[in-house]
C-alpha cells in the first residue's frame, strides 16, 4: 500500500461563515433541500463571497471576477454549514452563465474547515446563454460543516459569472455507477509478440467450450479454436472462459478476436509498440522534473515554467528550512522528480524508482537478451541528449542529485542521515501548476529508511556511472558510505505515521530489508568485506522475501536479491540466492496459470493493493529475472503474459497505460495533467501508468461510486480518485523495466 494521502483539495481558509443551518430532515427516506436561498429570492442572504464583487442581479447572483488570480479558490462564491449524512445520495444542481464565452467554474461540495476535503466536484465550461447542470453523488462522511463553493479564479482576464437555482437535495435515489466495459472478449489491446504467448478472456454465462475466431484487419479468419471454461473468477465475480491463440505467429495490426457473439477491441501482433512503450514510460520522468523549465519542443503540449525555484508565488526549494524543532539549518533541495500528482518529493519513493530505472539499464547491459543501446544517448530526447551518456542514466541522475542534497550536512546532529521528504505545509488543490504553488515548503525529519535508500541507490549509481563520469560516481559512493555509517549509528529512526499533512507519510516500521538492500548494493559495487558480512549475516538473507507482493518502496529485500542474483559477484551463497529467485518465479507462474485473467497476482481475499498495476509488474519482474538467469521459455512467457492485464485483458477492458490501447486511462490524478478539470491543461503523457484497482477506495469519489466493489472493479478513471487513479514515479519505473524487457524479447 502506498500509505499516502495524495490529494485533499483546499477550498480556502478565508471563506466567510454562512448562517445557522436549518433543522435537518430525515436522512435518506425523504428528499430534503440543504441549500438555503438557492433561488436568491432574498438577494444573496446565506451566501458568502471571496475575492469577487457580487450582488443580486437578474433574479440570481452575479459576480465580477478579477483577472490575474493564481488559483481557482482565489475568487469564489459559496454557502457554509450544510449538513451531509454518510451514505446518503445528493442531487447537486445549478444554473450558471459565464461571459465572455469559455470560462469555467469549479463547483465543489466539501468541508468548510481544515483539511477542506472535497467530496464532489465538477468543472463545467460555461456559456453566455447559460446552462442547467445536475449531478448525483453519495457523501462519504457525516458532517454539519458541509459547504457548496463555486470557485472562479485562476484566469488571466476578468469575467462575469451568474448563478441561480442552486440545490443540494438529500435523500434522492443513488446513481448506480456502471463502468462501460465494452465487448466481453478481453485482450491485450496493444500487442502480443509473434513468438510469445497470446491469451484472452471471455466473459460469458456459457459453461461449455465456445468456438472462437481470430481475424486480421481485413476481417479474414486466420485462426480458430475453442475456449476453455474457467468458472467464476473471484477477482471480478465474472463467469469466464480462456482463449489461447499462441499458435498464430504472424505479425500484423488491427487483429480482433471473436467469441460468443462478441468481437474484441483491436490489437497488433508485433514488437514496435513495445519499443515505443519502453521509451514513453521512461520519458514520463522528464515532465515530472522539479526545478527546471519543461521544454515544449521536447514534449509538445507539456511545456511549463520551472517549479519551486524561488520565483513568486513559489516559496521555492533553494533554501528549505526544517519543520519547527527538527533542525536549525536550510538545504538547497532543488531538482528531483515530483513524486506523483502533487508537488512533494520523497526519498523512499525516489529511491525505489531510481533503483528500478538503473536496473532497467543494468539488466539491458548484462542479460543475454538485453539491448542497452536502445536506452542510449539520444533515445529519450531530453535536454542532456548528446552528452555521450545513456539518456536513462541522465534522467535517473536528475533524481539522484536531489537525493544527495537531502543528506544532513557534516557538523550537524545526525550528520550523514537523510531527510525523509520535503513538501508543502498544507495540501494544495488541483489543478495547480508547479510554478503557481504558493505554499511554504519544509524538510521533514531524517529517517533510517531514507538514509538507507540513499546508501543503496548511490552505491548502485557509483558502478553504473563510473564509465561516463568518474567524479560523479566517486561522489555517489562517498555519500553511500557516509549514509551507511549514519544508519548503523542510528538504526531505528523511523518516519512518523502521523506526519501526513501536506504530503504522504511513507512510514515504514521495519528497516531490516533496507539494511540488507544497502549492504547488497555496497557489496556489489565495492566488494567490501563489511558489506558482504552484513549480507550473509542478515536474517533477511535466508528469509523467504517473495510474498504475494514481491517489492515496492516499503519492501526492498527483493531488489537486493535480484541484484545479488544477476550482477556478477563472488558471494559465497550466490547459488542459493539465484535459486530463491527461481522458486519465487515458479510460485508466481503457478498463480498466473490459475488466474482466469492470466496474472501473477492474487492478493488474499482479492483485496487489491494501492497501485496494484505496478505490483503485478513487479511480480512479473521477478519472473523475467528468472528467465535471465535460466533462459527457460516458461519464465519468458509468464513475464510477457503478465503485461496483458495492464494493457487491457482485465475485467474493465481498459488499458491502464495512457495512449496505449483503444480505450486507456487518461484522467489520472495530477495537479498539472488536469485536462478533466481544466481543458487548457494536458492529459497525462503517453506511457503514464494508472495505479489501478485498490480495494481500500480511500478517496471520497471512489467511496461514493465503488462501495462493495470486487477486486478488479475497484477502479475509476477520474482525476479525483487519488486512491485508484494516481500516477507516481515508482509505478512508472515498474512499467519502464517491464516494457524494456518485453521489447528485448522481440
Amino acid at each position: 500500500m502506498n500509505h499516502r494521502r495524495s490529494a485533499l483539495l483546499a477550498l480556502t481558509a478565508l471563506l466567510a461563515a454562512g448562517l445557522t443551518t436549518l433543522p435537518a430532515g430525515p436522512a435518506g427516506a425523504v428528499e430534503v433541500e440543504r441549500v438555503r436561498n438557492g433561488t436568491f429570492e432574498t438577494g444573496i442572504d446565506s451566501w458568502w463571497t471571496s475575492g469577487v464583487t457580487a450582488g443580486p442581479a437578474d433574479g440570481g447572483l452575479c459576480a465580477d471576477v478579477p483577472g490575474g488570480t493564481a488559483n481557482p479558490w482565489d475568487a469564489a462564491v459559496g454557502q457554509n454549514d450544510l449538513t451531509l449524512a454518510k451514505g446518503e445520495s445528493y442531487r447537486f444542481s445549478f444554473h450558471a452563465t459565464g461571459a465572455p464565452e469559455g470560462n469555467s467554474v469549479r463547483a465543489v461540495v466539501g468541508l468548510q474547515v481544515p483539511p477542506y476535503d472535497a467530496y464532489y466536484e465538477v468543472t463545467p465550461q460555461l456559456s453566455v446563454s447559460g446552462n442547467a447542470y445536475t449531478y448525483t453523488f453519495t457523501s462519504p462522511v457525516d458532517t454539519p460543516q458541509g459547504q457548496v463553493a463555486f470557485q472562479l479564479g485562476g484566469g488571466a482576464a476578468p469575467w462575469r459569472f451568474c448563478l441561480d437555482d442552486v440545490s443540494l437535495l438529500g435523500g434522492v435515489a443513488p446513481e448506480e455507477y456502471k463502468p462501460d466495459t465494452g465487448p466481453r472478449v478481453r485482450v491485450n489491446q496493444v500487442a502480443y509478440l509473434p513468438g510469445g504467448p497470446k491469451n484472452a478472456t471471455v466473459v460469458t454465462e456459457a459453461t461449455e467450450p465456445l468456438p472462437w475466431q481470430l481475424k486480421n484487419a481485413a476481417g479474414t479468419v486466420v485462426a480458430s479454436g475453442r475456449s476453455v471454461p474457467r468458472g467464476v473468477d473471484p477477482s471480478s465475480g465474472q463467469n469466464v472462459h480462456s482463449i489461447d491463440f499462441g499458435s498464430y505467429r504472424r505479425a500484423g495490426s488491427g487483429l480482433t478476436l471473436a467469441a460468443d457473439g462478441e468481437t474484441s477491441r483491436p490489437f497488433d501482433i508485433g514488437t514496435a509498440a513495445y519499443e515505443r512503450l519502453r521509451l514513453d514510460a521512461a520519458k514520463f520522468y522528464y515532465t515530472q522534473r522539479s526545478g527546471v523549465e519543461i521544454r515544449d519542443d521536447l514534449r509538445p503540449g507539456y511545456g511549463r515554467a520551472a517549479g519551486h525555484v524561488d520565483v513568486a508565488p513559489n516559496q521555492g526549494d533553494g533554501a528549505v528550512p526544517c519543520r519547527p524543532g527538527v533542525c536549525d539549518y536550510t538545504l538547497d533541495v532543488t531538482g528531483g522528480w515530483y513524486d506523483a500528482g502533487d508537488h512533494g518529493k520523497y526519498v523512499v519513493n525516489g529511491g525505489i524508482s531510481v533503483w528500478q530505472l538503473l536496473s532497467t539499464y543494468e539488466r539491458a547491459r548484462l542479460a543475454r537478451t538485453g539491448h542497452a543501446e536502445r536506452l542510449g544517448d539520444g533515445s529519450l530526447d531530453i535536454p542532456e541528449s548528446g552528452n555521450k551518456v545513456p539518456d536513462i542514466l541522465d534522467e535517473a541522475r536528475w533524481e539522484l542529485e536531489f537525493l544527495l542534497r537531502m543528506q544532513v550536512p557534516d557538523g550537524e546532529p545526525l550528520a550523514g542521515m537523510v531527510h525523509h521528504k520535503i513538501h508543502d505545509e498544507q495540501w494544495t488543490g488541483l489543478p495547480l501548476m508547479p510554478d503557481a504553488d504558493p505554499q511554504k515548503r519544509a524538510l521533514h525529519p531524517p529517517s533510517t529508511a531514507a538514509t538507507l535508500n540513499l546508501a543503496a541507490t548511490a552505491a548502485q549509481a557509483a558502478r553504473l556511472y563510473r564509465p561516463y563520469d568518474r567524479r560523479f560516481a566517486a561522489t555517489a559512493l562517498t555519500a553511500a558510505r557516509k549514509a551507511w555509517a549514519a544508519a548503523l549509528a542510528h538504526p531505528d529512526v523511523l518516519a512518523s505515521d502521523s506526519d501526513g499533512i501536506g504530503g504522504g507519510t511513507y512510514a515504514d516500521p521495519d528497516v531490516s530489508d533496507e539494511f540488507y538492500w544497502a549492504a547488497a548494493e555496497l557489496y556489489l559495487t565495492t566488494g567490501g568485506r563489511e558489506f558482504r558480512d552484513h549480507v550473509l549475516n542478515s536474517p533477511v538473507h535466508t528469509a523467504d522475501v517473495f510474498g504475494p507482493v514481491s517489492f515496492d518502496w516499503a519492501r526492498t529485500a527483493v531488489p537486493a536479491r535480484l541484484d545479488l542474483a544477476t550482477v556478477p559477484n563472488p558471494l559465497p551463497s550466490r547459488d542459493r540466492v539465484r535459486r530463491s529467485v527461481r522458486e519465487a518465479a515458479d510460485r508466481y507462474l503457478t498463480t498466473l496459470k490459475a488466474h482466469p485473467y492470466g496474472m501473477p497476482y492474487a492478493p488474499e481475499g482479492q483485496r487489491y493493493d494501492w497501485g496494484s498495476t505496478h505490483q503485478i509488474l513487479n511480480n512479473a519482474t521477478v519472473i523475467a529475472t528468472a528467465y535471465d538467469l535460466t533462459g527457460s521459455a516458461a519464465y519468458r512467457d509468464g513475464a510477457l503474459q503478465s503485461m496483458d492485464y495492464v494493457l487491457g485483458r482485465n475485467a474493465l477492458n481498459l488499458s491502464y497505460v495512457t495512449g496505449y490501447g483503444e480505450v486507456s486511462a487518461h484522467n489520472q490524478h495530477s495537479r498539472w495533467y488536469a485536462h478533466q478539470l481544466d481543458p487548457r491543461l494536458p492529459r497525462p503523457p503517453a506511457g503514464s501508468l494508472a495505479g489501478g484497482a485498490n480495494s481500500g477506495i480511500q478517496d471520497p469519489l471512489a467511496q461514493s461510486k465503488l462501495q462493495g466493489c470486487t477486486g478488479q472493479f475497484c477502479y475509476i478513471d477520474d482525476i479525483q480518485s487519488w486512491s485508484t487513479n494516481e500516477l507516481t514515479i515508482n509505478w512508472n519505473s515498474a512499467l519502464t523495466w517491464m516494457a524494456s524487457f518485453v521489447a528485448d524479447q522481440g
